[in-house]
């Protein structure tokens, strides 16, 4: 029924209201903003938390910002607070906080980079840890100092790794798993679910792994602490210890509780003994923009973070799939990037375990088209591999850790045979199919010889006709060349660079400088860095939209996972992908998510 003028001008009265009411709210926000920006007071210290998830990058919310809802710290934003402190004259020291952080190795690796910088422009750096296990000790040794408090622990008694095998419970509950992998000794993410313990690739690739990674944390502490490499090893095998028997070895300087960590910080910095010990926090100090210190005051550079395993559509995030990057959402940010004149590179951020070849193969499609127009250059994580190789290996340049995981240049197609299942449950099916590969993603029946040749057909023309010779022409190699180094044999960034598959040592830092370079912009001067993708608008996030339509389910789904072990909710991960490739999803993931303890 058509409204009445008068409801009409009223529904309009009201919707004016309301805009105002919104409009009043955001200027509101965003005085209190601009009056709440904290001040620094000279001889300040830093106090950066190295804790918590540390996603690789969290979008800006300027509009939660400006209400005072604390944003999540991401890694990215936490190398910028040591950016800002290098240059900020009334920052004196910096008291790195660490306690468990989520990253990886290669990020670990950078870390200390970023530590190592700070410290070249002459202030020292203290840390802190209440427990430290081979990580949180590993960047403690960047710092000037190494304090633990008197009831805590250093852990350091050595690296393991882990690979989880799920196809003992399949084979209680009755399913199956029909796989096709292209690198059978090392594409071994299949493995899971047909195996019960390690193959021969899959320990091969681990141990070279782990002599790479043992290696160079021996030979830091070693630098780090004036010791041989092999009192180091003495000292690892026999850990762990106590902070008075760590002090003793010459491991940290001293037991310390957190407030005789402030006296030592004053005493560093020569204040009175009655004086407060002025500090900031790193969460306080993320307010304190670049720009205002000196820094991000150059032409734009754009950096396009590709954080999560991959598939098509919009990134999203949970607990049951991690991170998901989408091949819309990085697809959208690139040619964004690519079409604005006054961006003068593209740094792709690629932080990823790989996942659909479909999606990957989009986001290569759109990083060419980029490269065509200016300089991209890419920046590993802590993971690059699979999927995330393959939207990497068209750059003009590769930039990784030495203890980036990369390559494992293959893929796998698969699907889950429940029959066992559905027989347990009393569950019975039958197909009625017209055409004679109707029924070649049936769930109940494995593949036949004549179904699996045509499923080996299409994974031989995804990894012999697009993966093998994209990667062959982004490194100037043969296919042949590239075969060789593929089968999904997954490579350390050292072993990577001796190969070929990148080009040089460093973290996102240097990946910057590197695509200044391409670009001819000054060496000396900083740039603006354009951060893809935007975060969600505000006004979406607040009413919702098409993607908020299961938003209750996906919270109930979430509250569950929470409360699982964490192995369990990674077996679900794998589970939920293993139900993604039912449909002829190809899959460019690395073979298993390698933990290093």
């Amino acid at each position: 029924m058509a409204l009445s003028r008068s409801a009409k001008v009223a529904v309009g009265v009201i919707a004016g209201v309301l805009i105002v009411c919104l409009i009043g709210i955001i200027v509101i926000a965003l005085i209190f903003e601009s009056l709440s920006r904290p001040s620094v007071q000279q001889n300040s210290v830093l106090v950066l938390n190295v804790s918590g998830s540390l996603p690789d990058y969290v979008p800006d919310q300027p509009f939660e910002r400006a209400l005072g809802i604390e944003q999540e710290q991401s890694f990215t934003n936490l190398l910028t607070q040591l950016r800002k402190a290098k240059v900020d004259g009334r920052i004196s020291a910096v008291l790195l906080d660490i306690n468990f952080p989520g990253i990886g190795w290669g990020k670990a690796e950078e870390l200390r980079e970023a530590i190592a910088d700070y410290k070249s422009g002459g202030k020292p750096v203290f840390a802190y840890l209440e427990l430290g296990s081979n990580k949180e000790y590993y960047i403690a040794t960047a710092a000037d100092k190494i304090f633990v408090p008197p009831p805590g622990d250093l852990l350091i008694n050595g690296f393991a790794a882990e690979a989880m095998f799920y196809k003992g419970s399949l084979d209680k509950l009755g399913v199956e798993a029909d796989v096709i992998q292209i690198g059978p000794k090392y594409k071994n993410a299949p493995d899971q679910y047909t195996k019960t313990q390690m193959g021969d690739g899959q320990r091969e690739v681990i141990d070279a792994i782990l002599d790479e990674y043992y290696g160079r944390y021996t030979n830091a502490i070693a630098q780090a602490r004036s010791k041989s490499v092999e009192d180091v090893k003495a000292l690892i095998d026999n850990a762990p210890y106590t902070p008075a028997q760590a002090k003793s070895l010459g491991l940290i300087d001293d037991a310390l509780y957190r407030n005789e960590v402030d006296d030592a910080l004053k005493a560093r910095l020569g204040y009175a003994a009655d004086k407060e010990l002025k500090t900031i926090s790193g969460a306080r100090y993320r307010e304190i923009s670049t720009d205002s210190v000196g820094l991000s005051n150059g032409e734009k550079v754009a950096v396009v973070f590709i954080s999560g395993a991959i598939n098509t559509g919009s990134s999203s995030s949970g607990l049951l799939n991690g991170d998901m990057v989408g091949s819309d959402t990085i697809v959208k940010a690139v040619n964004d990037a690519a079409k604005d004149d006054s961006i003068k590179a593209i740094v792709l951020r690629v932080d990823s375990p790989g996942g659909s070849a479909l999606a990957s193969d989009l986001m290569w499609k759109a990083i060419e088209n980029a490269k065509a127009k200016k300089p991209v250059v890419v920046s590993m994580g802590d993971v690059a591999a699979s999927g995330g190789y393959y939207v990497a290996c068209n750059a003009n340049k590769i930039i990784a850790e030495p203890t980036t995981i990369t390559g494992s240049i293959g893929l796998f197609m698969g699907k889950p045979v429940v029959k066992g299942l559905y027989d347990w449950l009393g569950v019975s099916n039958e197909y009625v199919m017209r055409g004679k590969n109707a029924g070649i993603f049936r769930e109940t029946v494995k593949w036949t010889p004549e179904e699996r040749a045509k499923m080996v057909e299409q994974a031989n023309a995804i990894y012999y006709d697009s993966f093998v010779p994209k990667v062959a022409q982004g490194r100037n190699k043969t296919p042949e060349a590239i075969n060789a180094l593929a089968q999904g044999r997954v490579w350390t960034g050292t072993q990577a660079k001796e190969n070929g598959l990148v080009d040089d040592f460093g973290g996102l830092e240097k990946a910057i400088s590197v695509a200044k370079e391409l670009a001819q912009l000054p060496a000396d001067k900083d740039v603006r860095r354009v951060l893809y993708p935007v975060g969600t608008p505000w006004l979406e996030s607040w009413f919702g939209g098409s993607q908020d339509q299961d938003a209750k389910a996906k919270q109930a789904q979430e509250q569950l996972l929470s409360q699982m072990p964490k192995d369990v909710r990674r077996a679900f991960r794998y589970a939920a992908m293993l139900d993604r490739m039912k449909n002829g999803e190809a899959m460019a993931l690395m073979p298993y998510e390698l933990t290093v303890r």
